[in-house]
């Protein structure tokens, strides 16, 4: 623990929610505050993380902390346990999650490095966390040094941690905080720095923390957003590091995530496998030794060795045998076409023969010619039948839009861009059973392609499938989904069924991209609204849900039998313009005017509320208690009626209706009549936002 400040979020001694008491500060960032606790009620030790005060309130805040609280549903050893999500009484948000013991990661990059194989252990621990985590559509996006702890000291009981927007800062590492992005530049991937990230990204910054951890020094990737891109476009520097642990790193770190490990699961098996006892270590470089002289020579006569030296001397041999090639070790080809169609050949062959079969080959099943002969002739090739090895493999490749083939010695290695993920599939179907006939270790990365990909050529395919108002496909910065990147569809949907038929309907087409629906399944009553409510942008606006007859939050929106719902609207105090309405759809389809209404007919902004630390905060439904007191003020109790209801709040510049509507309608005749009064064009909606309420047993 750190000394504490005064100006902490909690102090020694607090009690929160009548559970945990606070200990002390564990860590503390930009964004908020880790403390270490226990439970008072059962003694265990855990971790807070406490968000500031003034970004409670903010909804994209909000939902990044409600994001990680979804971790709860992870139950495994590498990774931390998220148990609840809570506020306190003067607004703070905070997470309860394990309190783990130990040693992080960082502590040994401070110290100076670590073994290799202590890394390989950590990786492979790690891994096994990533897997966990990607099943679960949820990518760390922050993982590095001072985010993996060594429970006890022991690498194979690492633990992710952090998987939010807490961060400690005594590590020195600088920290990004944004809409798509929260990462540290020395470990994140090339595509965050654009705002994209993938489960590969998280395979990059394991890759990137291994190797800093390893030189025991964290990374200059340069002093500003342009040298950080800059040196991203880059392969890291892994001169030095002994194998395997330099091979692992390489293939973790591609600037390319398409070249980078399909999965955490693959390198989980990939580290098991190097781990395995007996398990061949290569020599520095990855060249494997040489074959000793047989011992038959060391024994011949000084007479006979004088006699052969002799003739050697004398030129009697040089009739006899050709000049001797030097031999290679690695025994390398390269070839390749890129995505411009620019073919590329290098590499080694082991006489004129195959050297000449190698170029006719590669011109043959490429439809090109070499742009020069970069074969050189050599010694070592790992076959008799190279050249005819080398067609099998050319023939392999081809069928992908762009492709890179690697071979040294018995291991080849196929990277590339298929059309799509059956394309993908047959590749490798194809890539492998080559390289198995002809005995040699198959390493295939291939991307699903098409490399770019539009909102506008999904748009087609989600229309027909729209059952619940427009589904919008989220604007990509560059105008177009790169490969890695995730495409999030919003907008609501009639039935969980729907959300089934866009995936299937959308899978074929994406290739190497994540599918993300945020998408809500509504009634068909509160359907006919939102399939009527104008397309307007969300504001600064943020409802907020709590309870009647206590002070916390609710988070979720669920409310059980009994429950007395409190609903407040949170605008910054300089949103003081025009006009606020607030309506609320429920699951039998009527609607109840909240704001203006009979009993409460003000409503311009700049009058209604109060005004707290620069937020302007306007209850629109009160405790049961309150209600009974003041017949203007609306409360109402869950029923048995269990189903979603729709809080609608919009920010208008004129009255949105001539007169005040009846307390109760239909969502059909409000929704109408609101369409008719926008068409008009007598009136403005500003911005608006909505929230639903979940009523269960």
């Amino acid at each position: 623990m750190i000394d504490p400040l005064p100006g902490d979020i909690f102090r020694k001694g607090q009690v929160l929610n009548n559970t945990y008491e606070i200990e002390g500060v564990l860590g503390r960032g930009g964004t908020g505050e880790v403390y270490r606790a226990s439970n008072r009620i059962t003694g265990r030790v855990v971790a807070i993380k406490a968000l500031k005060r003034e970004l409670s309130a903010n909804a994209g805040y909000l939902e990044l902390m409600k994001r990680e609280e979804e971790m709860r549903s992870i139950s495994h050893h590498a990774v931390v346990r998220y148990t609840d999500c809570s506020q306190t009484g003067d607004g703070h948000v905070y997470l309860v999650m394990d309190y783990v013991a130990g040693t992080p990661l960082s502590e040994w990059l401070e110290q100076g490095g670590a073994t290799p194989r202590d890394l390989l252990v950590v990786a492979h621990r790690v891994a096994e966390g990533l897997v966990a985590t990607h099943e679960r559509k949820i990518v760390h996006r922050d993982l590095s040094p001072d985010n993996i702890i060594l429970r006890d000291g022991r690498p194979e009981e690492a633990v992710i941690i952090d998987f939010g927007i807490a961060k400690d800062s005594n590590t020195g590492a600088r920290t990004i905080v944004g809409n798509e992005f929260a990462g540290k530049y020395e470990y994140a991937a090339p595509e965050q720095m654009h705002g994209q990230a993938e489960p590969r990204s998280d395979l990059y910054a394991l890759g990137a923390s291994l190797l800093a951890t390893f030189r025991g020094r964290v990374p200059d990737v340069g002093r500003s957003p342009g040298e950080v891109v800059r040196h991203k476009e880059r392969r890291l520097d892994t001169s030095g590091v002994p194998e395997p642990l330099k091979t692992l790193i390489d293939d973790l770190t591609q600037p390319d995530p398409a070249h980078r490990p399909p999965s955490a699961a693959a390198v989980v098996n990939e580290i098991g496998r190097l781990l395995q006892p007996g398990h061949a270590k290569a020599r520095p470089g990855g060249r494997n030794t040489r074959p000793m002289l047989r011992p038959w020579l060391l024994v011949l006569p000084l007479a006979a060795l004088a006699v052969i030296g002799g003739l050697w001397f004398l030129g009697v041999f040089e009739s006899l045998s050709p000049t001797a090639l030097p031999i290679a070790t690695p025994y390398k080809l390269t070839a390749g076409v890129d995505a411009q169609g620019r073919p590329t050949l290098a590499g080694f062959a082991p006489d004129p023969d195959q050297h000449q079969a190698i170029l006719a080959n590669f011109t043959r099943t490429v439809g090109l010619p070499p742009p020069n002969d970069a074969l050189t002739l050599a010694q070592g090739a790992p076959s008799e039948r190279w050249a005819q090895d080398v067609d099998v493999f050319f023939s392999a490749a081809v069928p992908l839009d762009e492709w890179k083939l690697e071979i040294a010695d018995r291991t080849v290695r196929l990277t590339g861009l298929a059309p799509d993920k059956a394309g993908r599939e047959a590749a490798v179907t194809r890539f492998n059973a080559a390289a198995k006939a002809a005995g040699y270790r198959p390493v295939a990365r291939i991307a699903a392609g098409p490399r770019d990909l539009s909102p506008d050529q999904l748009k087609p395919l989600i229309v027909p499938l729209e059952t619940c108002g427009p589904l919008r496909v989220q604007q990509p910065e560059g105008g177009t989904f790169p490969l890695g990147s995730t495409i999030s569809v919003k907008g609501d949907v009639a039935s969980s069924g729907d959300l089934e038929a866009l995936q299937q309907a959308l899978a074929p087409h994406v290739g190497d991209r994540e599918l993300r629906f945020d998408a809500t399944v509504l009634s068909a009553q509160l359907c006919v609204v939102q399939e009527l409510l104008p397309d307007t942008p969300q504001g600064q606006m943020t409802i907020v849900l709590g309870y009647g007859d206590r002070p916390e939050p609710n988070m979720s929106g669920i409310y059980s039998v009994g429950d007395n719902p409190v609903i407040d609207v949170l605008a910054p105090a300089s949103l003081d313009k025009g006009y606020l309405w607030v309506a609320i759809a429920d699951v039998t389809g009527n609607l109840f005017n909240v704001l203006p209404n009979i009993k409460r007919p003000d409503h311009a902004l700049a009058e209604i509320g109060t005004v707290t630390d620069g937020m302007r905060t306007i209850r629109v439904a009160y405790p049961t208690a309150e209600g009974a007191a003041d017949p203007a003020k609306l409360t109402f109790a869950v029923d048995n009626t269990f189903g979603r209801t729709l809080i609608i709040a919009m920010q208008t510049d004129q009255p949105l209706f001539p007169q005040l509507r009846p307390t109760t309608e239909s969502t059909k005749s409000f929704a109408e009549d609101l369409r008719a009064v926008v068409a008009a064009g007598h009136v403005s909606i500003l911005s608006m936002t909505t929230r639903l309420i979940d009523t269960r047993k």
